[in-house]
């Protein structure tokens, strides 16, 4: 037998190299994109601008959709993240504008505003209903599409970019 040709498994069975390789290399890409692949969550389009304050801190606005299922009928909804050069001192603030109605002079419509407190290691969540319950009545607050303004006080430079 030439080995350069095959590779011999067991005393009955023979695979030729280039079929091992192409089945060895298909494994990989198929593993490689299970993996990669979010089933629960489609890719979120945010958009991020930085407004410097001083010469060492800004204002990070990221604006984002949201959208809450008209069959949603958990109680609550959250906003959550992670601030890697957040100022110590400054809350998060986060605006919900509601996209189907307009207030004049405005391109959205004002819905929800609050702000959240920054942990030290810089986290923040922010919990917001989505039912109203008054007298055993449920009022949806949320339903359907939403811009979210997140707005983040954080230092212009890493400790590390400083020499």
């Amino acid at each position: 037998m030439i080995w350069n040709k095959s590779f011999k498994l067991n005393s009955k069975l023979i695979i030729p190299k280039n079929i091992m390789f192409v089945g060895i290399i298909a494994s990989i890409l198929f593993t490689s994109i299970v993996s990669s692949t979010n089933s629960f969550a489609q890719p979120i389009e945010s958009q991020t601008v930085l407004t410097p304050i001083n010469d060492s801190i800004g204002v990070e606005k990221t604006t984002l959709p949201m959208y809450i299922s008209e069959d949603n009928n958990l109680p609550w909804g959250f906003i959550e993240g992670k601030i890697s050069n957040h100022v110590d001192g400054y809350p998060v603030i986060i605006q919900i504008f509601d996209i189907d109605e307009i207030i004049a002079g405005n391109n959205v419509g004002a819905i929800h505003f609050a702000q959240t407190p920054v942990n030290e290691d810089g986290s923040y969540e922010y919990r917001f209903r989505v039912f109203d319950s008054n007298n055993e009545n449920l009022t949806k607050i949320f339903d359907g599409n939403y811009t979210v303004k997140i707005f983040k006080v954080v230092h212009l430079y890493s400790s590390s970019d400083v020499i």
